[in-house]
C-alpha cells in the first residue's frame, strides 16, 4: 500500500506543474512515515539541548542546499517525462550525464556538511545524521523510480521466476 501511496504522490508532483522538490519530498516522507522530515531528525538524533541551537542552524544550511539540488532533480524528471515519447541516444544521453552530474554535486554537498557536522558535534553523531538522510534520501529515490517509466518500459512480468524476487 505505501508503494501505491508513493507512487501516486510522486506522479502527482512530478509531473503536474513542477511543484516545489522540498515539498514533494515531504508529502513522500508523511505519507510514509506521518511526520515532517525536522520532526523525524528531531526524534532520531536526539541532539543535546548545549548543541540543539548549533545543530539546527547547520542542519537549515544544509537542507537549504539540498533543496536546491531537490529542485534541479524535479527539472530533470519534468525533462525526462518531456521527452519520454521521443526519447533518442542524443537526448538519453544528455540526461543521464545531467543526473550524474547532479548525483556528483549531492555527494559533494554531503561530504562538505558531514565535515562540518564531524567538526561540530563528533563523527558519530555526523554518521548517525547522514544514515538517517541516505535512508530517507533512497525512500524518496524509490518514490521516483517506481512513478517513472524505464525506457523502453521493462515488463516484468516476462522476467524469469529467479529475477522477479
Amino acid at each position: 500500500m505505501k508503494k501505491v501511496v508513493l507512487a501516486v504522490l510522486f506522479v502527482m508532483f512530478a509531473f503536474a506543474g513542477m511543484a516545489q522538490s522540498n515539498k514533494d519530498d515531504l508529502q513522500i516522507l508523511q505519507a510514509t512515515f506521518g511526520k515532517e522530515k525536522a520532526e523525524l531528525v528531531k526524534a532520531y538524533m536526539k541532539i543535546p539541548a548545549e548543541q540543539d541551537a548549533a545543530f539546527w542552524s547547520l542542519y537549515d544550511k544544509y537542507e537549504e542546499e539540498r533543496r536546491a539540488l531537490g529542485k534541479e532533480k524535479a527539472v530533470l524528471i519534468e525533462e525526462y517525462a518531456n521527452a519520454y515519447e521521443t526519447l533518442d541516444d542524443k537526448k538519453a544521453a544528455d540526461l543521464m550525464n545531467k543526473k550524474l552530474k547532479l548525483t556528483d554535486s549531492y555527494t559533494k554537498m554531503q561530504k562538505k556538511y558531514f565535515d562540518s557536522f564531524a567538526k561540530q558535534f563528533g563523527g558519530r553523531q555526523a554518521a548517525k545524521f547522514f544514515q538517517l538522510e541516505d535512508y530517507l534520501e533512497n525512500i524518496i529515490r524509490l518514490g521516483i523510480q517506481e512513478s517513472i517509466p524505464f525506457i523502453d518500459e521493462l515488463d516484468k512480468s516476462k522476467l524469469p521466476e529467479a529475477t522477479k524476487q
